[in-house]
């Protein structure tokens, strides 16, 4: 869905046992090889708790796995003002010791039943996910309601994982992509949650103490802003049990502090940052299309032809093909509660980033006052249509789609009517779209050492 830019990741791909392991392997690929319908064909259920817990579910027996995908909305927009981070390290402990079993002793009770469990922290949520045997779910179940509702966070797991993050960020501090990105961010939402680095910096993260962490999980993790999608051999009335004895415990109300709307500033300025690297990197975007908005669809199927739908998109053609500038090139539309945007990223050789720049704007301005090519409509739309379903090839991608249907507020049925909203584009709509999207400038940060290029002010 939707491109969530450099999140903050913090897995527990916990070892197993070897026959654990194949056992999961083989369910896994049976499912992949036989199980899984085409996305028009799923049956997705509706199920509540007798607590009032909802969530969505696909119920295929045919192999023996339970995937649990979840998020509880607030991310790296709700962390303490001066200790960006909070988020992403609270989710890096999620994992870790809980309740009575410090963090040796929980990694190996997952490992002995080959329970994955997995968290990360974006810009607007934390998430997660289960992954097990169906014979083991009731033991992974109750891992789950210990990892979120009885969160330890002892001083020496805190200080590793602190200690990772940093390490991480000092990687980032010299890599141009990571650079191109964070300046990008701080520059389109300078004064605003949404600028702060997710992963924090350096100072941060070695501000942030464990009451900021545990008042972090009693403000952020709780019923009302949580979204659920289960997937696998399970069926209504189980998952009504596991949700209220997973979820049921967490505090009813969150306490999250409201997030003003805004649109990303900067647009119409180059902003260069110098670094002495092999290549140039560029970060470019500008103001996108809500996605509830009634021109979304249309918006999402404009920016394919721009930029996101692989060898027939125009900045792959125009700057990559003909010309061989670059090695890739792309951008993506990015929704989030209170923006949206699309943003696009390339990299190309010191000596030929001002022609790249140039291209790429003229392509982004050619394609507001033009509009798309009936053709270009009509691959577009094909592509749209075939890459849905072959994105929802295993039980993970399904649960994570259906979570984020709910998080962008789709309805159920929004897989069985996709296909039609996309059909009824016309091309009419695409070219007033085309300019709606485009026409109004764009950032950009561009990391290296180019010659001719220079930062310029916003028009």
């Amino acid at each position: 869905m939707s491109a969530r830019v450099r999140t903050a990741t913090a897995t527990a791909a916990v070892p197993v046992l070897w026959r654990s392991t194949l056992a999961l392997a083989a369910a896994l690929w049976a499912l992949i090889a036989t199980c899984l319908l085409p996305a028009h064909a799923t049956t997705i259920e509706r199920v509540v708790s007798p607590g009032g817990i909802e969530a969505w579910l696909v119920h295929e027996t045919a192999v023996p796995l339970v995937v649990v995908d979840f998020a509880f909305a607030g991310g790296a927009v709700q962390d303490p003002l001066g200790k960006s981070g909070t988020a992403g390290l609270v989710a890096s402990l999620l994992n870790d010791g809980v309740g009575d079993f410090d963090s040796k002793t929980f990694h190996e009770r997952l490992e002995r039943k080959a329970i994955e469990l997995n968290f990360n922290a974006d810009r607007e949520a934390i998430r997660g996910s289960l992954r097990t045997l169906a014979e083991n779910r009731d033991e992974a179940f109750d891992d789950l309601r210990l990892a979120l509702t009885a969160p330890r966070f002892d001083a020496p797991d805190v200080e590793l994982n602190r200690a990772q993050i940093m390490s991480l960020l000092r990687r980032q501090s010299t890599s141009p992509g990571d650079i191109a990105n964070l300046r990008w961010w701080e520059t389109a939402f300078a004064g605003h949650p949404y600028g702060r680095p997710i992963n924090g910096t350096l100072d941060t993260m070695s501000s942030i103490t464990i009451p900021d962490l545990k008042a972090y999980v009693r403000r952020v993790l709780a019923r009302d802003n949580l979204k659920i999608a289960v997937v696998g051999d399970i069926d209504a009335d189980a998952v009504k049990g596991m949700l209220d004895k997973v979820f049921g415990s967490l505090p009813a109300k969150s306490e999250l502090t409201p997030i003003a709307a805004v649109s990303p500033q900067g647009i119409g300025r180059r902003v260069m940052v110098n670094l002495d690297v092999p290549q140039t990197v560029i970060d470019f975007g500008g103001a996108g299309i809500a996605r509830k908005d009634p021109d979304f669809m249309t918006a999402y199927l404009v920016n394919t032809i721009l930029g996101g739908g692989e060898f027939f998109a125009r900045l792959y053609q125009e700057v990559r093909e003909k010309r061989g500038l670059v090695y890739s090139v792309n951008d993506n539309l990015v929704w989030l509660d209170h923006t949206a945007l699309y943003l696009g990223s390339t990299a190309t050789r010191d000596d030929r980033t001002g022609q790249t720049l140039d291209l790429i704007e003229k392509e982004i301005h050619r394609l507001a006052e033009e509009g798309p090519t009936a053709d270009e409509l009509a691959k577009a739309k094909a592509y749209l249509s075939s890459s849905f379903a072959l994105n929802l090839d295993t039980s993970n991608k399904i649960a994570s789609l259906l979570v984020q249907l709910q998080v962008d507020d789709l309805g159920i049925d929004y897989v069985t009517r996709r296909p039609a909203m996309i059909a009824g584009i016309t091309l009419a709509d695409a070219r007033r779209v085309a300019k709606r999207l485009y026409d109004g400038g764009i950032l950009e940060t561009v990391v290296g050492k180019p010659a001719g290029v220079a930062s310029t002010n916003a028009n």
